[in-house]
């Protein structure tokens, strides 16, 4: 055999192993000389089929010709010649770095090249790996210091427009399909998580969803949001879209809607409780136990917004009412069933800021623990506003009963109840307090 050849082939097995060894790959197509420009801010996701090109042009025009990166766990350079050269919109360049685990996190390279981005696109893919990849890191920091200080665009497919919510819908456990939530808000693959890490301009109560004509998912962003109310007192908003559909929110709070309405039936929906109400939390929300969120079949305020090539149609971010050509939905869970049903839009003396606590129910209130985390024993604390009869029970993270802490009648007051979980294994659990038609889930943690 010639001894060249073996020569080559061991270096290019080399090469291929030493690639492969990296803790990131990078591609990089266009000018690598950077050039003084400001980006004009704003988000743009997509519901997790083919790109909208109009939506892309809209992102890179808001880079304003400067560098664009796009991050990624997996896949290679798809996106570089459609990004730089094929939408017709001038950029310095684009480059694509791929993660490869979670040590990418760590990578100067990759810090410097956030550091000089105008635009930043988060591929699709699973978006567990960017979560456990990115957060509390470097790159999440840089990410958030350039969206706030240098008016860095961003944007997102699938797993990409998933992580772009204040709220956001981890995986880490598998998807949850919308049957299986709505059966069990608990069950251990809805994953709803409110740990900081993309911080965008009117996202902060957001929890979005995407793919959602195709696999049926408006029941399980339902349970997210009710989720969001029960477990974190927060007043939860919603942004989805069918997978050929693109919202783009400017600095102004205006979303357009992008796709090939009317041909197809592609449009974006924006989610809120119904601020009509004085009380709208969930009739039921505990561990499995299907979902009740009714509210006399008007739970949930959708505004549905069909996404054209023009992008005529619109919805505001910053007031959560106004919109150009939407259309007002009443949707509502009873018994695990979603229902949808026409509306009108919505009418609010006052909207609810991104702080806003949810009101107490009426009898109960104030179902916390401390501590929490605890390593042994915690103290249940609660409320109630009259005398009542009182049930208090753990689950674990499967749903599974752990104890009674207790049963029967409570004076009006507050109240405080200790509970010993020595022979307890680590992890989540879930303390439910029920009293006549209210229902109060409470997530703790015990730590060893």
């Amino acid at each position: 055999m010639n001894l060249l050849y073996v020569i080559a082939v061991v270096l290019a097995c080399s090469a291929f192993n030493f690639v492969r060894a990296q803790n990131y790959t990078s591609y990089f197509t266009g000018s690598p000389l950077d050039i003084p420009v400001q980006a004009e801010g704003g988000v743009c996701m997509m519901g997790g089929a083919t790109e909208h090109d109009e939506a892309m042009r809209w992102f890179l025009r808001r880079a304003n010709g400067g560098d664009v990166l796009v991050l990624r766990t997996d896949g290679a350079d798809g996106y570089n010649d459609y990004l730089y050269s094929e939408l017709g919109v001038p950029v310095n360049s684009v480059e694509t770095i791929v993660c490869h685990n979670a040590l990418s996190a760590g990578e100067s390279y990759i810090h410097t090249k956030i550091r000089m981005a105008e635009a930043i696109w988060f591929a699709g893919g699973d978006q567990w790996d960017y979560v456990s990849y990115w957060r509390h890191t470097p790159i999440d920091s840089l990410i958030n210091l350039g969206i706030t200080n240098r008016n860095v665009v961003v944007g997102g497919t699938s797993a990409g427009m998933a992580i772009l919510g204040g709220f956001y819908y981890t995986g880490q456990n598998g998807s949850v399909t919308s049957p299986v939530a709505l059966n069990n808000p608990y069950d251990p693959l809805v994953t709803v998580d409110s740990t900081k890490f993309i911080d965008v301009r009117y996202m902060d109560d957001v929890v979005t969803d995407t793919h959602y004509d195709a696999r049926a998912r408006e029941g399980r962003h339902v349970v997210f949001m009710a989720r969001i109310l029960t477990d974190n007192a927060r007043v939860p908003r919603g942004i989805a879209c069918n997978e050929y559909t693109a919202v783009c929110i400017d600095t102004n709070g205006i979303a357009t809607v992008y796709g090939d309405y009317p041909n197809y039936e592609e449009a974006a929906f924006f989610l809120q409780t119904n601020c009509e109400l004085e009380d709208f939390r969930p009739e039921l929300c505990a561990p499995t136990m299907p979902l009740d969120w009714n509210l006399a079949g008007q739970a949930v305020r959708v505004c549905k917004v069909y996404g054209t090539n023009t992008g005529m149609y619109t919805f505001s971010v910053a007031d959560w009412e106004t919109s150009v050509g939407g259309e007002w939905e009443n949707w509502y869970v009873s018994n695990g069933t979603l229902h949808q049903d026409d509306g009108v839009p919505v009418n609010c003396d006052s909207v609810f800021s991104a702080a806003e606590v949810v009101p107490a129910p009426r009898d109960v209130r104030l179902l916390q623990a401390y501590p929490n985390p605890f390593n042994a024993s915690t103290t249940i604390h609660f409320e109630l506003a009259r005398a009542a009869q009182v049930t208090i029970n753990v689950y674990d993270i499967l749903g599974r009963s752990i104890a009674q802490l207790l049963s029967g009648p409570m004076s009006a007051g507050q109240h405080q109840l200790a509970w010993n979980c020595a022979d307890c294994a680590s992890g989540i659990y879930m303390v439910e307090l029920q009293s006549g038609s209210n229902t109060l889930v409470s997530k703790i943690m015990l730590l060893r």
